[in-house]
């Protein structure tokens, strides 16, 4: 047995596990918000992570990746770069997922079933991705790094304008 027939035939339970499991990183009130409610626009972190796990959990049903699957992880880092989270925080959701499907193929009793082989193409591919999210993470927080110094040049040069306004002034 290859483990993209163990997560399709047992997807629901894996699939739940995983996103449950990705909302350890954020306080009990904030989990419980971002996995309960289901309106996008009550809800856009929530939507976004739902969306961006459910379409790589798809990606990784597949025997290889579709281009999309750097969509599905965009949706994803989008948020988790603007929050506070370390790189290796950010993108640690992913290797989540080996352990979820190594304690569901044991509760299954589907262990035995998988090949070496499958399993070791199965890791291969989540740490790849792994890979791939480290890549996507710190191109969102460069890219919210250059935002920031933008953002401080402007009210810079905004308070040396109010300054020089202040100079010119006559004074009483």
């Amino acid at each position: 047995m290859r483990v993209e027939e163990f997560l399709f035939d047992y997807r629901e339970t894996v699939f739940n596990r995983w996103f449950q499991g990705v909302f350890a990183d954020y306080a009990p009130e904030t989990s419980r918000f971002l996995r309960e409610e289901k309106d996008l626009f009550a809800n856009p972190v929530g939507h976004a992570l739902y969306e961006g796990l459910e379409g790589l959990y798809r990606e990784l049903l597949q025997e290889k990746a579709s281009p999309h699957i750097h969509l599905y992880l965009q949706k994803i880092l989008q948020v988790r770069a603007v929050q506070d989270f370390s790189p290796s925080q950010a993108v640690n959701f992913i290797l989540r997922l080996k352990e979820v499907v190594r304690e569901e193929m044991k509760k299954s009793g589907r262990q035995g079933d998988l090949t070496a082989e499958s399993w070791q193409a199965f890791e291969e591919k989540v740490d790849s991705l792994v890979l791939l999210a480290f890549d996507v993470y710190t191109q969102y927080r460069e890219r919210l790094y250059e935002i920031r110094v933008k953002e401080l040049k402007n009210s810079i040069e905004v308070f040396r304008r109010r300054f020089d306004r202040e100079m010119e002034k006559p004074r009483r």
